[in-house]
């Protein structure tokens, strides 16, 4: 504390009170979002190994948080286990992969939409809006991961919320699912220049709301379509 900041006294005990502590996020939560920054930014490039011992000694922490953090790297998808040869960083899909997985997505997520607009409660409803709302305070996917982070996880979210709000149990357990197989796909910078997901997810938002089943369904099976065409043309970029 500044000398010249006058004490904070704690009237139930009679003396200055303790400094508030800074909020530290928990190490292996830390040593979690590194890794994963470097796989999505190929430091650690699609295929290579990912040791323990020298991500250890980069991070400058014990071998317990690395390997707890790849183990949580690999429920994600980002990376595999393999006997004898330890962590490797997943290779990315191809195009085809992607659009297949954009396939199931439209199988899925349109369904998914127009059953929230027919059942979401209104703490549902309310939960897709703000999450729609805290996606509108972020820039748009650009730069290297921790750039994009919080979008990314923001727009995941988004999706979830609305399978959430189906009420479909396996709906939901599928469609989630799917989302974890989207960090396969990556790309070392995602620069988009005319990125529209904040007005697509508008458009699906007020369809819910409306209660309108089919308008979901269509808002959502063209954010996808549009989604998947952007997705598409960073192959074409290479």
């Amino acid at each position: 504390m500044p000398a010249n900041d006058p004490p904070v006294f704690d009237d139930r005990a009679g003396a200055p009170a303790p400094p508030t502590a800074p909020v530290r996020q928990p190490l292996s939560d830390s040593v979690y979002e590194d890794i994963k920054a470097m796989v999505m930014d190929h430091e650690i490039a699609p295929g290579a190994r990912a040791g323990i011992e020298a991500l250890s000694r980069r991070l400058d922490v014990s071998p317990t948080p690395v390997r707890e953090a790849l183990a949580r790297l690999e429920s994600d998808g980002l990376v595999v286990k393999r006997s004898l040869s330890g962590y490797r960083a997943t290779e990315l899909l191809t195009r085809q992969g992607v659009e297949e997985l954009f396939e199931m997505r439209l199988l899925l997520e349109p369904q998914a939409a127009a059953l929230a607009a027919l059942h979401a409660d209104e703490s549902q409803l309310d939960a897709i809006e703000a999450i729609q709302e805290d996606m509108e305070a972020h820039p748009s996917p650009a730069g290297p991961y921790a750039a994009y982070r919080e979008f990314a996880a923001l727009d995941q979210r988004f999706h979830d919320a609305v399978a959430v709000a189906a009420r479909r149990p396996l709906l939901l357990d599928a469609v989630e699912r799917l989302h974890a197989h989207l960090h396969v796909f990556r790309l070392s910078s995602l620069v988009v220049e005319d990125d529209s997901t904040l007005a697509e997810h508008e458009r699906v938002v007020r369809a819910i709301l409306r209660r309108s089943a089919e308008r979901a369904a269509q808002a959502m099976t063209d954010h996808l379509a549009h989604s998947l065409e952007r997705q598409l043309s960073r192959f074409e970029e290479k």
